[in-house]
């Protein structure tokens, strides 16, 4: 017979009687138990077979000493706890006098109120006696264990406790304990202390992911470690990413460097600017189209959801995107699934979606132009980027890159930057954030004569009409008092003024009217109608 076959015999109570080598049986079974809970439920089941007893039950002293649990008691098969300061029970005079207790169940009945035993004894005869032996290790620091407590009569209890192979069995049972317990926690031991390694080999090599992208999202300032690190995090996740900042923080590189980092880096990285469409392309560059969808579809497309299935899908300037559409897009979030215009077939994308915006999208939702239910989809991991101004100590790094790279794409020899251009750089405002910056960057390179560093003189006025910094750090008011006293012709002079304004704004974003619009407060076809006026050349 296997050991697993008389395992099996113990537990349903079908245990060898007479003379012989039974006990070996029960031996063998307690020594195969493989946790304290098997060990406790196989003793308490040789104990009830073998003696005729009408109840067993073993239970344990927590790591706390505070507590004794009856294994999976509970009404949801949870452990029941017996707190040993609790006199209203049993177990917790037994514990504390460290002896055994014999008490009627009537007079336990009578005495003690304490609802979980009252729940354990209530179907038991009132006429039988109650024993609870504490339990504690042989050996070592012979710490406590827990409690055997029996029920049966009183005659059967009696002999049990004077048979010497009780005595045996009871100290097989708390060596054998006292073992599994010792090992349990040595095994947790090592499982936190694996834990606590993989922990800081994840720490480290999360540490190393950030510092690999400061090479690309650059500065050193507590804002930008901070963004690093969670652009780290989310990489880790499948999560819908909403990236939420000014204008030109750059969150079309931090999208980038999510999907660099994540699983998904193999796949393909789609990216769309929500705001640059027209609404009635829009739906059909995200989705695709079927021959003949409509007029000019001669033949089916793919879309960028489709393009991007297997890896992610970026949404620029989500906050443009109009409500039908966001409709539809929610959809495939939450199904994976979507439908080509003019296709009565329905497919399915696996993609991540990195989506952005500079708008406010709760006020957006306020004012009912964005579902606040996509808001609370796409935020299952919202990250906010610092402008510029909450991290100025990033300003001479981020010019002298700008210097570089210029110089690369221009083909032009080593340029740098003089510590005057840099204070005066560090002095200026920045609607704009680093797209800014570099704009004023590349231009005062543009203007630097080759082996030459960019000095003050190289850097544009400011677009705000502000004096601008001698290299002293003074202001220097020359130039507006000069121009104001030239003035001849008010209204000449205040749209020269303005046509200037726009005109350098225009400069500083590439000729961006929508970003030149936002950076003077101005509706876009305000600042349309300005320039068809004033006869502005922008792009």
């Amino acid at each position: 017979m296997t050991a697993k076959a008389i395992d099996m015999r113990w537990c349903e109570g079908d245990l060898p009687t007479g003379p012989g080598l039974d006990g070996m049986a029960r031996a063998l079974a307690l020594v195969e138990s493989a946790s304290p809970a098997e060990l406790r439920a196989c003793a308490s089941g040789i104990l009830q077979a073998s003696h005729q007893l009408a109840w067993v039950s073993c239970l344990y002293l927590d790591g706390s000493g505070r507590w004794l649990g009856a294994d999976g008691l509970g009404g949801d098969g949870s452990d029941v706890r017996f707190d040993c300061d609790d006199f209203r029970h049993p177990y917790a005079y037994a514990i504390r006098q460290g002896k055994p207790l014999r008490l009627g169940l009537l007079e336990a009945r009578s005495r003690l109120d304490h609802a979980d035993f009252q729940a354990q004894v209530a179907a038991l005869s009132g006429g039988l006696q109650l024993v609870v032996r504490p339990l504690r290790a042989l050996d070592g620091k012979r710490e406590w264990l827990g409690a055997l407590a029996m029920a049966g009569e009183a005659a059967t209890l009696a002999r049990l406790e004077a048979d010497g192979e009780f005595a045996a069995f009871e100290a097989l049972l708390c060596r054998l304990w006292a073992g599994l317990t010792r090992h349990q926690g040595e095994r947790q031991r090592e499982a936190s202390l694996r834990q606590s390694l993989a922990q800081l080999s994840d720490g480290a090599r999360r540490q190393a992911l950030a510092e690999r992208l400061a090479a690309d999202l650059l500065g050193g300032s507590p804002a930008m470690q901070a963004l690093r690190s969670q652009v780290v995090r989310a990489a880790e996740t499948n999560l819908a990413v909403l990236l939420q900042g000014e204008t030109g923080t750059g969150k079309d590189r931090v999208a980038r460097a999510i999907h660099r980092l994540s699983g998904r880096r193999e796949g393909a990285f789609m990216a769309i600017n929500c705001a640059a469409i027209p609404e009635s392309l829009l739906e059909s560059e995200l989705f695709g189209h079927a021959k003949g969808a409509f007029s000019g579809a001669d033949r089916a497309r793919e879309g960028l959801i489709s393009q991007a299935d297997g890896g992610t899908l970026f949404l620029d300037e989500i906050g443009d995107m109009p409500l039908p559409l966001q409709a539809k897009l929610l959809r495939v979030l939450e199904s994976g699934c979507y439908r080509p215009l003019g296709s009565s077939e329905e497919r399915r994308a696996d993609l991540r979606l990195v989506a952005a915006t500079h708008q406010p999208l709760r006020e957006r939702i306020r004012d009912q132009h964005f579902r606040a239910d996509l808001y609370y989809r796409l935020g299952q991991f919202p990250l906010t980027l610092p402008p510029l101004r909450e991290r100025s100590e990033d300003i001479a790094e981020l010019a002298e890159a700008f210097v570089a790279d210029f110089c690369t794409r221009e083909g032009r020899g080593e340029m740098g930057i003089t510590p005057a251009a840099l204070r005066q750089l560090r002095e200026r405002d920045y609607p704009g954030n680093v797209r800014e910056l570099k704009n004023l960057i590349d231009y005062a390179c543009a203007m630097t004569r080759p082996g030459e560093d960019v000095a003050p003189e190289a850097l544009p006025a400011q677009a705000d009409g502000e004096a601008q910094a001698d290299d002293d750090g003074s202001a220097s008011t020359a130039p507006v008092k000069a121009n104001a006293e030239s003035v001849k012709d008010l209204r000449r002079a205040l749209r020269d003024y303005e046509a200037e304004l726009i005109r350098q704004r225009l400069l500083l974003f590439d000729g961006n009217r929508a970003l030149a619009a936002e950076s003077l407060g101005l509706p876009k076809r305000t600042l349309a109608h300005k320039c068809r006026l004033l006869e502005l050349d922008a792009k």
